[in-house]
């Protein structure tokens, strides 16, 4: 990371405004949010932004479908997306829409950019045209063999399963997914992005660290095999920005939604003058950009994207962070593949905060997928938070309500334990930095055994009978409460709800730069129920729905 007065400037990639947000964007912007919640604690400056990817044929159709012009469609997604991160402690300091004028005229500027700088030409290319519906097939609505490695039923533009980038006239058997017809292939012009002209910068990039080394990996066979031109033009009829001094053609959505981060983040300059957008973009810049992504979109967040920022002289991303993709019964969360669970379909039966736990206990630096097992979220949730973590604090209030009204002891009487609580955060700040979130649990679920271990082995229900011994337990709860503060430090960017709970009962705001100071004379309120138990009833509810 770079000096820490830096500003840190994230996104995600953008939900496509024609569904609901579900738990395959989820994973995605928890990730992100635990990162940057997590910096923020440490007193960095961090802007999250993100927007929505609002054009292509998909949403035309849509619109079209429900009798609706694009524009209201869009709208009313926008809205509901906004509205599903909240639900989730998901907060962006902007969120927009790739349709704005913002991003209009950005797209515009930087397409006359490349365009003056000979890095735009026309060409004549076949493509697969729906004959039944009088409309060239977009990549997402075709489907047939991949050429490279045959498999099945795979998209026009990348297999999922090898990984190959290729036309969609590439496709063997290729099946229309609107009209479930054969396609023909028809000519038309397009305008094209010299991607290859930016072959020597991409290979220092993609190996400068900047990606994670298993993406590096595919993005070098990528580069070895020769960089193709790309298209970032479509056809009428379309719903999209049209292309400066053409009458039907207009910006691919490649070109449009990755330009929106740069947009996204002059609306945020244009509502804050605090902040100076040249500062960020130039190519001089001294701060910090960071895209989390899905390993499916790597080829153009990695290639595409940096090529067209190294071309108007924009600054390059500093890291970009893939991961895999969200399975639910073996099967990856995917609204084009039918298996996805809504935001509200989750919430009607679970709350936010289980989730992000969940997840950040699988979640690590790496693109391999995670899957999602309801039984054992319930089980991880109910043995991890509600027995061991809520329970600690729990036990320790009881007595300190009931023997010295709340009030906790003026000193620390197992000074090795709490330096142990203290000492693992060096450990720990090092797994939120690294994204490794599965090892900040795994250590928070060690510690709370070792807090819980202590309360077992002093018992205190049993000293508070003797006398003597009533100090000694005022110290043994107290301690309990003590390192049970620590524990939601450490959970402060996962489970924002429970710690919010906890600073009520705690009576004291919780921060990363006070957790070697425990709290000595001071008075927490009474303990009310934190978190309830996950009954299983809901979970065979919720499986027999889904």
């Amino acid at each position: 990371m770079k000096n820490s007065t830096d500003t840190m400037l994230v996104t995600c990639a953008f939900p496509y405004a024609n569904g609901d947000i579900h738990l395959g964007h989820l994973l995605e912007h928890i990730q992100a949010d635990i990162w940057i919640r997590y910096y923020r604690m440490k007193g960095r400056s961090v802007i999250f932004i993100c927007s929505d990817d609002a054009h292509g044929t998909a949403i035309m159709l849509q619109a079209k479908k429900m009798k609706i012009n694009p524009e209201r469609l869009i709208e009313n997604v926008y809205q509901r997306h906004r509205s599903s991160f909240l639900k989730f402690s998901i907060f962006h300091d902007h969120y927009s829409s790739t349709h704005s004028k913002t991003n209009e005229k950005t797209c515009k500027k930087i397409f006359n950019i490349l365009k003056r700088k000979d890095l735009i030409q026309e060409k004549v290319i076949t493509q697969l045209y729906d004959v039944k519906l009088n409309i060239f097939l977009s990549d997402r609505f075709v489907r047939g063999t991949c050429p490279t490695c045959r498999a099945k039923r795979q998209y026009g533009d990348n297999c999922e399963i090898c990984g190959a980038i290729y036309d969609a006239t590439e496709l063997l058997n290729p099946v229309s997914e609107l009209s479930n017809s054969s396609p023909q292939i028809k000519s038309s012009k397009h305008l094209f992005f010299k991607l290859s002209y930016f072959s020597e910068f991409l290979k220092r990039w993609v190996n400068s660290g900047t990606v994670q080394a298993s993406v590096a990996n595919h993005l070098n066979r990528w580069l070895a095999m020769g960089l193709r031109s790309w298209n970032i033009s479509r056809d009428k009829p379309y719903f999209g920005f049209l292309i400066p001094g053409y009458v039907d053609k207009f910006f691919y959505v490649w070109m449009d939604a990755p330009i929106g981060y740069i947009s996204s983040f002059k609306e945020l300059c244009n509502e804050d003058d605090k902040i100076n957008f040249c500062n960020f973009w130039s190519r001089q810049s001294k701060h910090e950009l960071y895209h989390f992504i899905g390993k499916d979109i790597v080829y153009f967040h990695s290639l595409f994207w940096p090529a067209i920022l190294e071309g108007c002289d924009y600054r390059k991303p500093t890291k970009i962070f893939a991961h895999g993709y969200l399975k639910f019964n073996g099967s990856k969360l995917s609204k084009s593949k039918g298996t996805i669970i809504s935001v509200d379909q989750w919430l009607s039966y679970f709350d936010s905060d289980s989730l992000r736990y969940y997840l950040a206990s699988k979640l690590s630096d790496t693109i391999e997928d995670i899957e999602i097992n309801v039984y054992d979220y319930a089980y991880k949730i109910n043995s991890d938070i509600v027995n061991n973590i809520i329970n600690l604090a729990s036990r320790s209030a009881s007595f300190l309500k009931k023997h010295f009204f709340n009030i906790l002891s003026d000193c620390i009487i197992e000074k090795s334990i709490y330096k142990n609580f203290v000492d693992k955060s060096i450990e720990i700040d090092i797994s939120f930095q690294e994204r490794k979130f599965s090892l900040v649990v795994k250590a928070i679920r060690n510690l709370s055994d070792i807090a819980n271990k202590y309360i077992n082995t002093t018992k205190p229900w049993i000293l508070i009978k003797q006398k003597s011994s009533r100090n000694y337990v005022h110290g043994i709860c107290s301690l309990g409460i003590n390192l049970f503060r620590i524990l939601m430090i450490f959970l402060k960017p996962i489970m924002p709800n429970l710690v919010r709970k906890s600073e009520l009962f705690l009576n004291t705001p919780l921060q990363w730069t006070q957790i070697n100071k425990p709290l000595l004379n001071h008075k927490i309120n009474d303990f009310s129920c934190l978190y309830e138990r996950i009954k299983i009833s809901y979970v065979d509810e919720f499986m027999r729905k889904i």
